[in-house]
């Protein structure tokens, strides 16, 4: 089940996001800052990042994207997710160094990063693309108050001392049901395995073209996850008022929402576009992180 070996342009110029405020990242990224040089290799960084002068260029975080050909992420899933925003949708290869245990996203293990780049940097590589998904809260008739693209999940759920929240959802503008819930989860393939799974939802194969909806401890069992097509838009409109309820975009943007506001969302026109490890498939990584099925 891997994604096949393809010949892609050889890579000129690597872009390095390290974890912050983690010095086992940071050592690693000064040391593949000098192996890259020794390649040949323009090597970017990000400009707080401390490379002793071994990079060719530092950039704001931003701009990164604008001027490297693979983005190089040392860390776990969470700096992924958040160098996935850094992109903003340009079409630029993410190779995942998992500098704890194995990552869903950063599956390339430390001690295989310098074999698997060296293949990469000829072009040698498998690529998966991830589905994305743009979210939009709108309250009344004005602009978004909040928007922005996710990898793995928009997610609505209540405070720690609020009761259970009303939640009408629609797809494709049709009525779907009134979750009465401590919240709602829609994630993608890619964020089946995170905060969906928790809350009962199934895994899907990450290249899948699906979206899952996730009730949050429904009140009713009848509530259970749908799985529906990504090219319907959902819609999700807070009806009650019983305590803080906010949305969240991958954990990483959220606001708090007030009642009737409505958060829109539908299928992204970008990708992720992972490299994945020629040593590892998706199942053995589900048996690793997850002990699936196991006893």
């Amino acid at each position: 089940m891997r994604s096949p070996l393809s010949l892609h342009p050889p890579i000129h110029r690597v872009g390095i996001v390290a974890r912050r405020n983690h010095a086992a990242a940071h050592a690693r990224a000064l040391e593949l800052c000098r192996w890259l040089r020794d390649r040949g290799r323009e090597v970017v960084t990000e400009e707080d990042l401390d490379d002793q002068g071994f990079a060719s260029r530092k950039f704001a975080a931003e701009a990164l994207k604008d001027h490297i050909d693979l983005l190089v992420v040392l860390g776990g899933d969470g700096t992924l997710i958040h160098a996935a925003n850094l992109l903003a949708g340009a079409p630029i290869p993410i190779l995942g160094v998992n500098m704890g245990s194995l990552g869903f996203l950063t599956e390339i293990r430390e001690h295989e990063m310098f074999e698997a780049l060296e293949a990469v940097l000829e072009g040698h590589y498998r690529l998966d693309e991830r589905l994305k998904l743009e979210a939009a809260l709108r309250r009344g008739d004005g602009p978004p108050i909040l928007q922005g693209q996710v990898l793995n999940d928009v997610v609505i759920s209540k405070g720690a001392l609020a009761r259970i929240a009303d939640i009408d959802a629609y797809l494709d503008r049709s009525f779907v049901t009134t979750y009465k819930a401590d919240g709602v989860i829609v994630s993608t393939p890619t964020g089946s395995t995170a905060y969906s799974l928790s809350a009962g939802g199934p895994i899907l194969f990450p290249n899948l073209e699906a979206v899952v909806i996730s009730p949050i401890c429904p009140h009713t069992l009848t509530q259970r996850p749908l799985v529906v097509p990504p090219d319907l838009p959902v819609e999700l409109q807070l009806t009650s008022d019983n305590g803080e309820v906010f949305l969240t975009l991958d954990g990483q943007r959220g606001m708090r929402m007030e009642p009737g506001d409505r958060v829109e969302i539908r299928r992204s026109t970008h990708r992720v576009l992972l490299v994945r490890s020629a040593a590892l498939d998706y199942f053995t990584i589900l048996r690793a992180k997850l002990r699936w099925g196991e006893r």
